[in-house]
């Protein structure tokens, strides 16, 4: 499966050498990343999304595509209705003895893992480290003893404890978890809600590189140590301080071939998600600065512009590089598409982000909402169309926040546009359209009932099942039908619609797009049915021709 770049509609570069934070203007919450040879990797949490786990790929940590996910489906005790903000929590990505690694938590279930000998897969079914519910967020270790341990948090939503971070010895395969484990930080009094952390050794120190404070507005937190039971010693080395970037703070720490360091973590920007930053890294007596000190204060701020990492200097002459593209085989992974930067810089209309439906598999930048009820869909009933089967909500009621068979994806910007083209569907309330995700959502569609079809927009909640405006009604059919969904930046939203593409009338009331439980907005598309009407499940169906993601619209009416 192709890649999909990133960077379409919102441009990291501020010149031919230097960027502009943030770097990847999408929710890829809780991002971990690493180095292997010229390459970089990272993942980030996926919640209940399902393709879950994705994986990242960039030549120089600024420009990122999408080029997998190690997860395709979430256990079966997913299924049914969405269980919004459980599932893949804060993974951790490592590259030990030829595999590619990924350990994470899912909050009620446990510590669990899958590793490929490639990083676009085959990824191994997930296995369970250890049962458990509220250990969160871990990361192993490899030493070069051959000692293996991990590190994980703790959520006290699930088992009371919060504010520690406990160390486990962990079977070389990284199968399980091996003996007693150990309290090795406390922050309750320091370094509130620490989570996320993340283990490096440096020059004889290990380093636990962990967020602390809230997600909104925490900072970045440091622990050392000579042993890796500890004691640490703490430092803050990020924060907000005179900054517009709030709680910047969880992450990863690369280097380079030339010894600099970089931090790549995530800002909350509320309907956004958390959106990636990266910052350059100085070492002081073997204590990083994450950022630049711009008010004196010893701690690290985040940058706005800098120069960009030299990774244009070949990363291959270093023996750990060169050893590390051996043993993945080098003949296996496909080389990076290597992008001229006038061809970065072009980013009018953000063509890789929309979809056309004239593959054999869905795009990569598409997730469904939740374990789906099958089949969702079908990309053969017609050519270069996609086919959403419409079934009831999970449920005794019509309420899409429950529904998992919306196939949505990231917003990609500040400001955007989206066009989806419905050409047909059948069966009685069945109700398809264009869809703004999050914990308060929204909709435009199209309702067929009484052998008609009704224009109608709508609106629900987490607390408030969904409540339709019905508009206009067409005897007969009226396809294809154009939805337009407009984001202006802060995350305002409009709707338009229109029968040629070309002049569309505006239709309900502009609305506020909200994040979801521990992700941003996303927008996609659905088909439901909404009354039992006799329909059998799946036997309505709704054709979306493309979905076309453009530049800002003016068309708020």
């Amino acid at each position: 499966m192709n890649s999909v770049p990133l960077d379409t509609v919102w441009n990291p570069c501020a010149s031919e050498r230097e960027y502009r934070n943030p770097i990847l203007y999408a929710d890829y919450s809780d991002p971990d990343v690493i180095r292997v040879g010229d390459r970089f990797y990272g993942t980030a949490s996926s919640f209940v999304h399902t393709p879950g786990l994705p994986i990242l790929e960039s030549e120089d940590l600024v420009h990122w595509r999408l080029i997998s996910y190690a997860i395709p489906r979430l256990p079966v005790y997913y299924d049914g209705p969405v269980r919004h903000g459980d599932g893949v929590w804060a993974p951790s990505i490592r590259y030990h003895d030829g595999w590619f690694w990924i350990f994470f938590s899912m909050p009620d279930e446990g510590i669990f893992m899958t590793r490929a000998q490639d990083p676009r897969g085959p990824w191994t079914p997930i296995r369970c480290v250890q049962a458990v519910k509220g250990w969160i967020d871990p990361c192993p270790l490899w030493d070069e003893d051959g000692s293996a341990y991990l590190v994980h948090a703790f959520a006290k939503s699930r088992c009371g404890i919060k504010s520690k971070l406990q160390l486990f010895r962990l079977r070389s395969d990284g199968s399980a978890l091996v003996g007693d484990g150990r309290i090795i930080f406390d922050g309750t009094e320091t370094q509130p809600t620490i989570e996320g952390p993340k283990l490096y050794k440096r020059n004889g120190w290990y380093y636990i590189f962990a967020p602390a404070g809230g997600v909104k507005q925490g900072w970045q937190t440091v622990l050392r140590s000579r042993s890796i039971w500890g004691p640490y010693e703490e430092r803050i080395v990020l924060h907000q301080g005179n900054t517009a970037v709030n709680g910047p703070h969880q992450g990863a720490y690369v280097e380079l071939e030339d010894g600099s360091g970089w931090f790549i973590h995530f800002q909350d920007r509320d309907a956004y998600g958390r959106i990636w930053h990266l910052q350059p890294v100085s070492w002081h007596d073997d204590w990083p600065c994450i950022g630049i000190d711009q008010n004196n204060d010893d701690i690290g701020e985040p940058v706005s512009v800098y120069p960009m990492p030299s990774c244009q200097k070949k990363i291959l002459g270093t023996p750990i590089a060169e050893e590390a593209l051996k043993e993945i085989g080098q003949k296996k992974l496909d080389p990076p598409t290597t992008t001229s930067l006038e061809e970065k810089a072009n980013f009018s209309s953000a063509t890789d982000l929309s979809d056309e439906f004239d593959g054999p598999d869905l795009a990569l930048q598409w997730q469904w909402e939740g374990n789906t009820m099958s089949p969702p869909c079908s990309l053969k009933e017609r050519e270069s169309s996609l086919r959403l089967f419409a079934y009831p909500c999970p449920g005794e009621e019509f309420w899409l926040y429950q529904y998992p068979n919306i196939l949505s994806q990231k917003f990609p910007a500040p400001q955007f546009t989206v066009d989806a083209v419905l050409t047909g569907m059948a069966g009685e309330e069945v109700l398809s359209g264009l869809m703004v995700c999050g914990e308060t959502y929204y909709y435009l569609g199209a309702l067929r009932e009484e052998q008609c079809i009704r224009l109608v927009t709508g609106w629900g909640s987490k607390e408030q099942k969904d409540v339709l405006y019905k508009g206009l009604m067409f005897e007969s059919e009226v396809f294809p039908l154009v939805f337009r969904l407009t984001i202006r930046e802060g995350g305002q939203g409009a709707w338009a619609w229109s029968c040629d593409g070309r002049t569309f009338d505006a239709i309900g009331e502009p609305f506020q797009a909200v994040p979801g439980r521990w992700v941003g907005s996303r927008f996609g598309v659905f088909s439901v049915c909404i009354g039992d009407g006799g329909l059998l499940s799946g036997s309505g169906w709704a054709d979306f021709e493309r979905v076309e993601v453009i530049g800002p619209s003016e068309n708020f009416g």
